[in-house]
């Protein structure tokens, strides 16, 4: 075991099916962090992040119950790039030393490994980090049509959001391993289990060689 975190990183696309990939992970024991639910941990009431945030923008991204308003601050950073780079400056190495810390809590319990659940992972270059990449695809068809069916939108708008994101294309091309979550769920857990395989199989093989030199 290798004294420290190797973590691998899941993304896709909209609509893809990553979240689905992630929970049949978890079902056959792999730790997932999911970078939403820790970004949504460290602005949490009480936390310095929520501080600094309102010290930056002010009370009005606050609900009555002193909770981050986050439709109220999305407004606010939409058309301002320099407020979304303040934003980031204050969450993003917060989100990176939590999921750091949870990585490295794991492997001291002894997992080989984690996955990190984040859909921005290549948009930001973050993948480079990752000792390896899974990308969840399915084709566009496929993906429009779960995104109206999940979000009752019209499909001009579905469209939109699709076209807002970076290409599964992509994201496709910097892979290390791929998931086709295009059809059946019974395939996309198939290919889960093989993956894990996979992954196992690297971690222990870069284990007995890091041993050996």
């Amino acid at each position: 075991m290798t004294d420290h975190p190797i973590i691998v990183g899941l993304t896709g696309g909209i609509a893809t099916g990553k979240s689905t990939v992630a929970r049949f992970f978890q079902d056959l024991g792999v730790v997932v962090l999911d970078a939403d639910r820790i970004a949504r941990e460290i602005v949490a009431p009480g936390q310095p992040a929520l501080r600094e945030i309102v010290d930056l923008f002010g009370d009005a991204v606050l609900t009555d119950d002193g909770s981050l308003d986050r439709p109220a601050l999305g407004q606010r950073i939409f058309s301002d790039p320099e407020a979304r780079r303040q934003l980031e400056a204050i969450t993003h190495p917060r989100i990176a030393r939590t999921m750091w810390q949870r990585a490295t809590d794991a492997v001291a319990d002894g997992h080989p490994y984690v996955l990190y659940d984040a859909a921005l992972l290549v948009e930001t270059g973050s993948h480079r980090l990752m000792d390896s990449l899974i990308v969840v695809d399915c084709p566009e068809d496929t993906q429009l049509q779960r995104l109206l069916d999940r979000d009752d939108l019209t499909e001009e708008d579905a469209r939109a959001r699709i076209d807002s994101q970076m290409p599964l294309a992509d994201k496709r091309a910097v892979a290390d391993y791929i998931i086709d979550n295009g059809g059946a769920l019974k395939h996309t857990e198939e290919q889960v289990h093989t993956l894990k395989a996979t992954l196992d199989a690297a971690v222990q093989q870069r284990g007995t060689t890091a041993r050996e030199t």
